[in-house]
């Protein structure tokens, strides 16, 4: 079995790059460095370093030893802050992802009330409409517009989220406003960009609303294609075209409007995940908590 302390003075010295720094970094004489990767070495029958006049250079051996040792660190910190946490009020730090609309538009506008009210927590935001690895610490948390099928995360939902269609008044002043589903095939329209796909495969509905599922007309044709909704929502205020968007989304702008209110697009859900590992954390117990109040507080959902 590997001798923790030892791993902990490799890690130093690899990172170093020689006894004498990893020494001074870690309180320690020269002698007691060597002497530790010595019995490591020893202990594993493997050489780790390559010794030279100007510093240490890592063997093959020793550079899979040393993805190990930062991983094992890394689990050491992360149960280190865990039973800190059982002990006192939620503290440490929260590395969170969410999409790009959710995390920028609604996230983001309620973490001020979330900093204040736990000052001993920071956060990391995250916003990317392609899924980070939890299990590979890539995050700590995520909101995910879909159920997570990994069996080691952890899920609550959230909200249900509903998509409509809409406009702003500059638009309307220069094209009009659609009275029926059918002369959606005569506006400007916004959609999800092509070449990324969308956080939710059903985004770009307004491509074909209105029409029969056995309609075999080709989908209508976007005047701007924009990489994430937040980019959309921006378009849609300029009067750029028209746009299917989360309800939450638009409802933080006073220039859209609904347009077709008889027409709803397809609504996903939202789920707050976690890895099981850190099921008994302080820190992310009541950042869902928090979440929870805000989705009851808003009316879109």
């Amino acid at each position: 079995m590997l001798n923790w302390d030892r791993v902990r003075v490799f890690l130093a010295v690899a990172e170093a790059g020689s006894f004498t720094r990893a020494a001074e970094r870690l309180g320690l004489s020269q002698s007691a460095i060597s002497r530790q990767m010595g019995a490591l070495e020893e202990d594993l029958g493997v050489t780790l370093f390559h010794r030279h006049a100007r510093g240490l250079v890592l063997t093959e051996q020793g550079e899979l030893l040393l993805k190990t040792a930062r991983e094992m660190a890394e689990r050491m910190a992360r149960a280190q802050a865990a039973l800190s946490e059982s002990r006192d009020r939620p503290a440490g730090h929260l590395r969170v992802n969410t999409t790009v609309g959710l995390g920028t538009v609604w996230l983001a506008s309620h973490l001020a009330e979330f900093c204040e009210r736990y000052p001993d927590i920071t956060l990391s935001l995250v916003v990317t409409d392609v899924d980070l690895d939890l299990t590979m610490r890539e995050a700590d948390v995520a909101i995910r517009l879909h159920q997570p099928r990994q069996p080691d995360l952890v899920q609550r939902r959230l909200m249900t989220v509903h998509t409509h269609i809409y406009g702003s008044k500059s638009y309307f002043d220069r094209y009009g406003k659609p009275e029926s589903p059918e002369e959606l095939d005569r506006h400007r329209l916004i959609t999800y960009g092509d070449e990324t796909q969308p956080p939710v495969g059903s985004l770009n509905w307004i491509t074909t609303a209105g029409r029969d599922p056995g309609d075999e007309r080709p989908p209508r044709r976007a005047v701007l294609r924009i990489n994430n909704v937040y980019g959309m929502l921006r378009a849609t205020e300029r009067g750029v075209g028209l746009a299917s968007l989360p309800d939450y989304l638009a409802s933080t702008s006073y220039r859209l409007e609904r347009v077709l209110p008889e027409l709803e697009g397809p609504s996903f859900t939202a789920y707050f995940v976690y890895p099981s590992e850190l099921r008994a954390s302080k820190r992310v117990a009541v950042f869902r908590d928090f979440l929870l109040e805000k989705v009851a507080e808003q009316p879109v959902w």
